[in-house]
């Protein structure tokens, strides 16, 4: 948790909020009239506009805005009614009422807050502490938009990519772990890799939003014309390596199950544990040296793969399924077709 705190990009978000509260601050005692009463209220601007990308800064801050003009407006409505234990109760539910309105975002919460602000800060002057508050917190929120704009706006590029290596390393992995399960004395005595289907799904939905927030970094960035990143293809690897998860998940039960349950009408004869194990080791080849090999080496174990997934199949087909229960390795057979079709450098 710590770690993640002082992670660069937080780092940068938390020095651009400081130089743009402290810009805000700067500017706020030259607003008109009695605005320059209310200083303070020009830093929280700025801060409720920073935001981890340029696009998210304006939306956040345009919301804020109109929070706080709904909640100016109840407060005045309230005013109108005179403030009494009903009317404020009345104003209150009105407010939670429209901060459900959609698309209202960031601006939902301060609509209540606003309205509550103007009657206990405000009572005394209603009209300059409103035309203070929203002006003020109207200068923040240019100056926060002003400074994520100019200053280093954040292009969440390399996270993605990175998201992106990890998992198919992780799957990799998988298939390798799972070829050497086929290798030991069953059951075997590893088995951290038949707990982690949870966890593949986790860093696959984790990845998509890494690649969901590379492209929204995108959006109102000067900084992308200098560092351009095809986010279609991210978002078509991030396809395809949700379904290479869902075949590895597949897979990963189904030798668990027949493994370790023993009511499981399936095994996996002797005889093809050894092809079955190259099998997966040689699709998990494919997975991992799309991070590290060139095109020629890729290639190359790409047609390793397909000869050990044809030399399963033929074995299968030679032999037959034989007496006792049937077997699953039809099953995962289907599951490394699958994930080598999607898996194609070629493609």
């Amino acid at each position: 948790m710590v770690a993640r705190a002082l992670a660069a990009p937080r780092l940068q978000l938390a020095a651009k909020a400081g130089l743009a509260a402290g810009i805000a601050f700067s500017v706020a005692p030259l607003m008109p009239g009695a605005a320059a009463n209310y200083a303070y209220y020009a830093p929280l601007g700025a801060l409720v506009a920073m935001y981890e990308n340029v696009s998210g800064s304006m939306r956040q801050g345009f919301q804020t805005l109109v929070g706080l003009g709904a909640g100016i407006g109840l407060a005045f409505l309230l005013f109108s009614f005179g403030a009494t234990p009903v009317s404020v109760a009345l104003v209150m539910a009105l407010g939670v009422l429209l901060a459900g309105l959609p698309r209202l975002g960031a601006g939902r919460d301060w609509i209540p807050t606003a309205a509550l602000l103007v009657l206990l800060v405000g009572r005394q002057n209603p009209d300059d502490f409103s035309f203070a508050y929203l002006l003020q917190m109207g200068v923040g929120v240019v100056v926060g938009v002003a400074v994520n704009l100019l200053v280093f706006p954040p292009l969440h590029f390399n996270a993605a990519a990175l998201s992106l290596a990890e998992l198919r390393l992780s799957l990799a992995r998988q298939l390798h772990d799972m070829g050497a399960a086929m290798h030991e004395k069953w059951p075997p005595e590893h088995e951290d890799w038949s707990r982690r289907s949870e966890d593949l799904a986790r860093s696959a939905r984790s990845v998509r939003a890494a690649v969901e927030k590379a492209d929204a970094s995108r959006a109102a960035n000067p900084r992308r014309r200098l560092h351009p990143r095809d986010v279609d293809r991210d978002y078509r690897s991030v396809r395809d390596l949700e379904q290479i998860t869902f075949h590895i998940q597949d897979m990963t039960e189904v030798l668990a199950d027949v493994i370790w349950n023993e009511d499981m009408p399936f095994t996996i004869p002797l005889p093809y544990s050894e092809p079955l194990a190259e099998a997966l080791t040689a699709v998990g080849e494919v997975l991992r040296s799309a991070e590290e090999e060139d095109a020629d080496r890729q290639a190359e174990l790409f047609q390793a793969a397909r000869s050990a997934l044809a030399s399963l199949e033929d074995r299968t087909a030679a032999e037959g399924i034989g007496r006792g229960r049937p077997s699953a390795a039809g099953s995962i057979l289907l599951s490394l077709h699958r994930i080598l079709r999607v898996a194609d450098p070629g493609k």
